[in-house]
């Protein structure tokens, strides 16, 4: 009987064991597989982001051209090991590198040195076309860096178009068909932010990418990099990082976050010289998940052009001050506007996208039987369509189309009151708006100063610019994710509040504009929380930084 369970107890273990080893065997079968499938994602459908939004325009037939052989995975997948090896040794001396920029030489000519922290600079931008913003602050900075660096050269690239294989240079047109679409924004955009997406982008990126970015980066021969798109970090990093190995001359690279209250990871890298952000909230992303060091982060403002820092200090830096509202009442007489009444200027973007029709017709309806005297400035862009259409309306119609439905169902519900109701509104004085329909608009910054409302989509840089001059908002729209920090960082500082329906949007500026009190108070918010020389501020700390480091490159 003893000699039996011995020999179960053997079996048992034996069949235990056997079974841990099909498992263990099992596992390490799942994950080389894993691993595998994750090398194919990252060879074959090259950045799930762009390829999914290439696929959204129907881009079905490019994903077979770049289906890779067994051969070709292994080779990335060597050259993804070095590639990293090198990352982490060049980590290691990039953190030297910073050691010993604390302390830059000093020159024997006093002379010498001042003209040439003063002297000109090569500078290029880099960038990419998704959205007016990133190219409006490259040009921000650029005129600041030929103010104060006199003949200053400088170039806006953008490397995914030029260098970037497919689908990475499908990203303007992908941006512009998906900016179109929110929800579909929306999905893309959480799905590229999450981490292990990241880390994802990162390799592949550099892995297919980075060598022509490297000879391009090379062929400018900068002083200085800036990057204001969040897909220019990584790659151009590890590029400039390389050639530094090779030619001994490293080139300073700064980053400079174009997003008030959201920042997608993409944005924040531990290397960069300098972070330039534009709030706490930024701050906090860049160090959660960016791992960037507290020295590298400057909260400098969002940079927008010189033309809105220099009607600030026309305004006094307060519209509510009599020097302020003098100054408004002249740039309205000088615009063309009556300078008796309020002006509310409407903006859908350089497209002139939106339901700008709607909320036009809302807000002329509302503030009329209001009894509001107005003017009601609406920048169209490009949308020359929407522009006639303004033109050439007839606004009486508007108006008493919602009076007729009020008065059929007014009759058909009790007859005996539709005289009281039709003498009521006779009763009621209307006031007198009037629509004035503009197409593109260079002088963006006077208009601002003429308004006492703005009403837009949640774009960055339409926010700083009506703070920088005091203008309260009513946002209208933004893309999901990307522009929702930009909602809370508006209704956070209470200069503005966020409404859909035309309606709506219409009745809070109706409010807004018969309560003084509450509209010179956002005004005061706003003035409080702008930072409109943010341009100058960053060219000035990115010179004096990029000196030092010409004068270490022997230049």
């Amino acid at each position: 009987m003893k000699k039996q369970n011995r020999l179960q107890q053997l079996q048992q273990k034996r069949s235990s064991l056997s079974l841990t080893r099909t498992v263990s065997f099992g596992c390490t079968k799942s994950l080389i597989l894993i691993s595998c499938l994750g090398i194919v994602l990252l060879t074959r459908n090259q950045y799930v982001t762009p390829f999914l939004a290439a696929a959204v325009q129907g881009s079905h037939s490019t994903q077979q051209k770049h289906t890779l052989s067994l051969s070709s995975i292994t080779e990335s997948s060597s050259t993804l090991l070095s590639t990293s090896s090198l990352s982490s040794s060049q980590s290691s001396t990039s953190s030297e590198n910073k050691d010993d920029e604390t302390e830059p030489p000093v020159e024997n000519s006093e002379g010498s040195s001042s003209s040439r922290k003063n002297g000109p600079l090569k500078v290029l931008f880099l960038s990419a076309d998704t959205g007016g913003g990133h190219r409006a602050s490259a040009e921000s900075l650029a005129s600041q860096f030929v103010i104060h660096y006199p003949g200053t050269k400088y170039d806006l690239c953008d490397f995914w178009t030029l260098d970037g294989c497919w689908p990475y240079r499908t990203l303007a047109p992908a941006y512009k068909h998906l900016s179109k679409y929110p929800r579909q924004w929306r999905f893309l955009y959480h799905l590229s932010n999450m981490r292990w997406y990241e880390i994802m982008q990162d390799i592949h990126s550099s892995v297919t990418c980075e060598r022509k970015i490297r000879k391009r980066i090379a062929s400018y021969d900068a002083d200085v990099v800036v990057s204001v798109h969040p897909t220019m970090n990584y790659t151009p990093i590890r590029s400039l990082q390389n050639i530094a190995r090779d030619t001994g001359k490293r080139t300073p690279f700064f980053t400079v976050v174009t997003d008030l209250g959201s920042g997608h990871s993409t944005w924040f890298q531990p290397e960069p010289e300098k972070v330039f952000i534009a709030s706490d909230r930024i701050r906090k992303i860049a160090k959660k998940r960016g791992n960037v060091p507290d020295e590298s982060l400057v909260e400098s403002g969002l940079p927008i052009r010189h033309d809105f820092a220099v009607q600030n200090e026309n305004m006094g830096g307060d519209r509510t001050s009599d020097t302020g509202k003098s100054y408004q009442r002249s740039m309205k007489a000088q615009l063309n506007l009556n300078s008796d009444t309020k002006t509310i200027l409407v903006m859908g973007g350089g497209e002139g996208v939106g339901s700008l029709k709607q909320i036009v017709d809302s807000l002329y309806c509302t503030l009329t039987k209001s009894g509001i005297d107005a003017s009601v400035v609406v920048v169209c862009g490009r949308n020359e369509k929407l522009k006639t259409r303004l033109e050439n309306r007839d606004w009486n119609k508007i108006l008493t189309r919602p009076k007729k439905k009020r008065r059929r169902l007014l009759k058909f519900l009790n007859p005996f009151k539709k005289k009281n109701n039709e003498d009521t509104e006779s009763s009621t004085s209307h006031g007198n708006v009037k629509v004035v329909p503009l197409g593109f608009v260079t002088q963006m910054a006077e208009y601002m100063v003429a308004a006492d409302i703005l009403v837009s989509k949640a774009g960055p840089g339409t926010i700083a610019e009506a703070a920088a001059v005091g203008l309260p908002v009513m946002m209208t729209s933004f893309l999901p994710g990307q522009e929702a920090g930009n909602v809370d960082f508006v209704v956070e500082n209470k200069f503005g509040e966020f409404c859909v329906k035309p309606d709506i949007i219409a009745d809070g500026v109706s409010n807004w504009l018969k309560d003084d009190v509450a509209l010179t108070q956002m005004s005061k918010n706003a003035i409080a929380i702008s930072h409109p020389n943010a341009a100058e501020e960053i060219v000035l700390e990115i010179g004096e930084i990029a000196h030092q480091w010409m004068e270490r490159n022997g230049k």
